[in-house]
């Protein structure tokens, strides 16, 4: 691709090619930042930092996600503007002869299977605001209640409506266009869950003994680092943050050329980190108050918090506030995945926004009824020794994602246009980017190497 083949593309604006855009720079905040903030933010990250030891993995995440995370999504940002159409279209569109597209079809897939799964524990959610409000889990011991959560999904109709509705839901929102659904929830929801939150941490900071949680969250004791540590910080940099999903890809075409991407993306990964610091000052305090192990793994949510919560003085009330957040962050997420599936529809098919997100919409949701199904009536049906549910989560997390994310930084560091990236970054000189050197340095050889680690790591091979 020629420089001036670039330049007279740069002069195209998502607006004047007829492409739906963000309205306003809060839109396009909002939208991005409730894509990295979901179930990531709320369940993944408190139990692998109760996991890790703590206040020492939240450092080197962090140095993780100002390595790997911000560059990643700025380049996914680049590409999405400079292509203008969905993860696949834009990279055939910036090398039309090559097979760098790949990486839009991994992400397009993995987007696909991973709201399959990603709406079935959203279901969960809903499930859990009903148990809350009623008031279910009092007297109930750990066992009774992990008990509780088994026997539910691996019911086999009640997490099935549960996640029906939930994505009945996100089909409607996408359904709706990237101003008047996305970009419009958005702006409400990330502002409602930021109140919720912070209720929460208020209550959970005021609990007796709760200061021992905030220590063991802010306090680094660095004997409890190891490698595998390390692998869960650099890998969770980029899950957490949505990347390799072709997220930021679609979501960059919807961003006019006024907007400063590197602004933005630095923006998305702070929002992101404060929020999932903020869960954790939500939920540790609270743990250690009532002597439970913050390393409860997975359960952490569905079986210890609600445990914490029986015995909390107004529990039914904060149980029910903590997962309406799950589920509204739940949504922000959906919304986004939904979003790149239903973009390459519209434009492979040149098909109708709402057609494009209802068939979108039900073939979803049809797999994530079999990965909904597979932890109970079809739990003997398995794929190289997992359900579904869990093969489609290691398939995508340990191949689709780190690979596409591979791809996807190869390009832009090693086959992009480095004048073309340049005037992505500086919307054609009018703004400065001082960090362009450092960003390119660590696009083309810092972030393939950890990223090949991470990928490396999570099939087994280190």
């Amino acid at each position: 691709m020629s420089q001036n083949s670039n330049k007279v593309n740069l002069g195209k604006s998502p607006e004047s090619s007829g492409r739906e855009t963000f309205a306003t720079s809060f839109g396009i905040l909002a939208a991005a930042i409730g894509s990295a903030v979901g179930l990531g933010n709320i369940w993944r990250f408190p139990y692998i930092t109760g996991m890790n030891g703590g206040g020492a993995f939240i450092l080197v995440y962090l140095i993780c996600v100002a390595i790997i995370g911000i560059p990643l999504m700025l380049s996914e940002f680049v590409v999405g503007r400079e292509g203008k159409k969905d993860a696949i279209g834009s990279f055939k569109k910036l090398s039309p002869n090559g097979k760098w597209y790949i990486s839009g079809i991994l992400g397009v897939l993995a987007a696909f299977m991973i709201l399959s799964f990603y709406g079935v524990i959203a279901g969960w959610s809903l499930e859990y605001i009903g148990k809350s409000i009623t008031n279910q889990f009092a007297g109930k011991t750990v066992t009774q209640i992990e008990t509780m959560f088994v026997d539910f999904i691996t019911h086999p109709v009640k997490p099935v409506v549960c996640q029906l509705i939930f994505m009945a839901i996100t089909g409607f929102i996408v359904a709706a266009g990237v101003q008047g659904g996305i970009e419009k929830i958005s702006k409400i929801l990330i502002p409602l869950l930021l109140v919720i939150i912070i209720i929460l941490d208020i209550r959970a900071i005021t609990l007796p003994g709760g200061s021992a949680g905030l220590e063991f969250l802010f306090k680094p004791d660095f004997s409890k680092i190891t490698g595998a540590s390390i692998l869960d910080a650099l890998g969770h940099s980029f899950f957490s943050l949505s990347l390799g999903m072709g997220i930021m890809i679609t979501y960059g075409s919807y961003i006019g050329k006024g907007e400063k991407l590197g602004k933005t993306s630095l923006n998305v990964a702070i929002a992101d980190t404060v929020i999932a610091l903020l869960v954790g000052i939500a939920i540790f305090p609270a743990v250690f108050a009532f002597d439970i192990a913050p390393n409860s793994g997975p359960g952490l949510v569905f079986i210890t918090l609600p445990n914490v919560f029986a015995k909390m003085p107004g529990g039914p009330i904060f149980s029910s506030m903590f997962f309406i957040l799950l589920a509204l962050a739940a949504l922000t997420s959906t919304i986004s995945l939904l979003e790149v599936v239903t973009a390459y529809v519209i434009e492979c098919f040149n098909m109708e926004r709402k057609k494009a997100s209802i068939l979108s919409t039900v073939l979803i949701s049809l797999l994530g009824v079999f990965a909904s199904l597979s932890n109970g009536p079809l739990s003997g049906e398995v794929f190289f020794g997992r359900n579904l549910f869990d093969f489609l989560d290691y398939l995508t997390a340990n191949y689709f994602l780190t690979i596409a994310a591979l791809i996807s930084c190869i390009f832009v560091g090693w086959k992009f246009n480095k004048k073309t990236l340049e005037n992505q970054l500086t919307n054609d000189g009018i703004i400065k980017a001082s960090y362009i050197d450092v960003y390119y340095f660590i696009i083309k050889f810092i972030c393939p190497i950890l990223i090949l680690i991470v990928f490396l790591a999570g099939i087994g091979i280190i």
